[in-house]
């Protein structure tokens, strides 16, 4: 296995293409799927798009597709509930960043939702977002229904309550200015980031029939991931520039949010990340089967610098 410090210019570039052709992808039917700023409500679609279409690195999909052609499924049967994935996660973003939770002005580069279209269009945006991700996946043809069931079921789990994002931002939100252990921290990251990534590793190899026993080897897999994704995301909120993140960096600290740094300081959450790096590669074994996207995912994550 290369180690992350290792991965070859080739590996790299294997990669950004792959991660490139799935925002190109997912953009067009993105594109496709959400309402024109130019239909009734033009305010709401406006703002949908405003947040959606601002420059994401489409992880989510992008993990979505990796782990569907791990095990082989034809593009066209993911790309619906790749883009269903990116709908809940951009909703997300639009409603942390409201002044009722993390009051944030800048995200991907450019002005908020709120800060553009005014907080109650800028809810209503991630309201439709949300509501239409799920259309999105039940009016998805290429899927049986029992397959549309089962990948609608996995987002509402990784997005909702009590084990998904909304319980991790609750549970973030009520740990402000409190004393937070490690523990504590851990479970906030697995629920408020973790869990919409697990429903994304999952829904794709749900979409490709993987067994009992490649599911739960993707799932701890994505688990470790998502709090690999996390750690580095808090040590970049310290480390990065305004320019480097495309939003506000610092907001942690000011907000007296739980993070790895201010737990542990950032050496330690550095080795921590690290070393989560390590375990989240060990859960890919029993796979039986090539995996090298998925490990070079890891290494890519552990690495970042936006």
């Amino acid at each position: 296995m290369t180690s992350p410090s290792e991965l070859s210019a080739e590996a790299l570039t294997d990669l950004q293409e792959f991660l490139a052709q799935c925002r190109v992808q997912v953009d067009a039917e993105l594109d496709r799927l959400v309402p024109a700023e130019s239909i009734s409500p033009t305010t709401v679609h406006a703002a949908m798009r405003w947040s959606l279409f601002a420059g994401g690195k489409r992880f989510r999909p992008a993990l979505l597709f990796a782990v569907g052609n791990t095990f082989a499924a034809p593009t066209d049967y993911l790309l619906k509930s790749a883009c269903a994935l990116e709908m809940i996660h951009t909703y997300s973003l639009i409603h942390d960043d409201l002044p009722s939770m993390d009051d944030d002005d800048l995200r991907r580069g450019r002005s908020t939702c709120h800060v553009r279209f005014g907080e109650a269009t800028a809810t209503l945006a991630g309201d439709a977002l949300q509501t239409l991700a799920f259309q999105t996946v039940a009016e998805d043809d290429h899927l049986s229904a029992a397959t549309r069931v089962q990948v609608l079921s996995e987002i509402a789990r990784g997005a909702g309550t009590p084990h998904g994002m909304v319980a991790g931002q609750a549970r973030d939100l009520e740990a402000e200015s409190q004393n937070v252990t490690g523990n504590d921290l851990e479970w906030i990251h697995k629920l408020k980031t973790g869990a919409l990534i697990v429903a994304a590793a999952r829904c794709g190899a749900i979409i490709a029939n993987a067994d009992e026993a490649e599911l739960a080897a993707i799932s701890d897999y994505a688990a470790r991931l998502g709090l690999l994704f996390q750690i580095t995301d808090d040590l970049l909120d310290v480390t990065a520039t305004a320019q480097d993140l495309g939003k506000t960096p610092g907001k942690d600290a000011r907000a007296n949010k739980a993070t790895y740094p201010a737990l542990y300081g950032i050496e330690s959450a550095r080795q921590q990340a690290a070393q989560i790096h390590e375990h989240t590669i060990a859960a890919l074994k029993p796979l039986n089967r090539r995996a090298d996207l998925l490990t070079t995912i890891a290494d890519y994550i552990l690495q970042r610098n936006a």
